[in-house]
């Protein structure tokens, strides 16, 4: 089983199971299947529609308009319904981008034209071994996009990346923190985090230092409750944004 963690626009990180090859390939048996009935009830339909039509043109007119919902089903379905197919619904899988902001129709459309390559080249074998011999088992169309299918029915674990535990009557200590922005805080609190499992002091002072430096406070704290502070009067003053 293997998983990602990703870090998503508000600041939380949400801990996805990346989808096996074989949901994808149940998946796109689905999508194929319900395609493949569009087009043999389509075609039923027009032979009855067709014995009044004698104009070959018209007819090939017609059937070239009402055969584009199943050329272009994966694009229409995966913008319509958020990164989801039927398939991908019954499975519960879903197309999500790899830096963690919103799917753009950008996005789908680049999965959609490199599906020419990724299934209909080799009878798919280069999306089958890409899925395969890739960290994050990604289609050479999700490589290009950014993208990633994950399966949303074992989303592991929801965290914050940036904000602490506090009191509600919290008092903050540094009002400089709200120089700050979120990314300068993730990588504080990453930092912090690492530095202090493995007793790094060395790494704490500096880190200390640089708040310092950057907050213009002289602080008397320890550098561990420093940090910790800092944090803490971050979370303060930005958990009702």
């Amino acid at each position: 089983m293997s998983n990602i963690s990703i870090n998503t626009t508000q600041n939380v990180r949400i801990h996805y199971e990346l989808a096996s090859i074989g949901y994808r390939i149940i998946s796109f048996l689905i999508d194929f299947f319900i395609q493949v009935g569009y087009v043999l009830i389509l075609s039923m339909v027009l032979d009855v529609i067709f014995i009044k039509l004698t104009d070959n043109w018209t007819r090939i007119g017609v059937f070239s308009l009402l055969i584009l919902p199943a050329m272009f089903y994966s694009l229409i379905m995966h913008i319509v319904f958020n990164g989801q197919t039927i398939g991908k619904m019954i499975l519960k899988l879903r197309v999500v981008r790899l830096d963690g902001l919103p799917v753009h129709w950008s996005h789908y459309g680049i999965k959609w034209l490199l599906r020419l390559l990724d299934i209909w080249t080799f009878s798919g074998s280069i999306g089958f071994l890409a899925v395969i011999f890739t960290e994050n088992r990604q289609t050479v169309g999700d490589r290009a996009a950014g993208t990633l299918l994950v399966n949303v029915k074992q989303r592991t674990k929801i965290e914050h990346t940036v904000l602490e535990d506090i009191q509600e009557d919290y008092k903050p200590t540094f009002l400089q923190v709200t120089l700050l922005k979120d990314k300068d805080i993730r990588l504080i609190k990453s930092s912090f985090l690492a530095a202090k499992s493995t007793n790094n002091y060395t790494t704490l002072k500096k880190l200390r230092m640089r708040l310092e430096e950057v907050l213009q406070t002289n602080s008397e704290l320890y550098d561990l409750e420093y940090i910790d502070t800092v944090l803490k009067d971050y979370h303060h003053f930005t958990k009702d944004l």
